[in-house]
């Protein structure tokens, strides 16, 4: 699994992190979604990684930039207690 984060201009609000989080899930079926308008940002869990290309293609008409993008290896918490 990769995990990419995706720095994004435009966010204000909560429905601004759903309406991304809904764009992202339609357009690549991804594991995990999780947008923070506070951090100005996306994560996105999925086997493959999204490029920078599908991300810009994604976001194209939505009034969202896309500012930076970064990958790495996911690695899944596990809590025991």
């Amino acid at each position: 699994m990769i995990k990419t984060t995706l720095t994004i201009d435009g966010m204000r609000c909560g429905a601004c992190e759903t309406h991304l989080n809904n764009l992202f899930r339609k357009a690549f079926s991804p594991k995990k979604v999780r947008s923070s308008h506070f951090k100005g940002e996306t994560i996105i869990i999925d086997k493959r990684g999204i490029s920078r290309e599908e991300a810009e293609k994604a976001l194209e008409g939505s009034g969202y930039q896309l500012l930076s993008i970064y990958h790495e290896p996911y690695k899944r918490k596990f809590f025991f207690f």
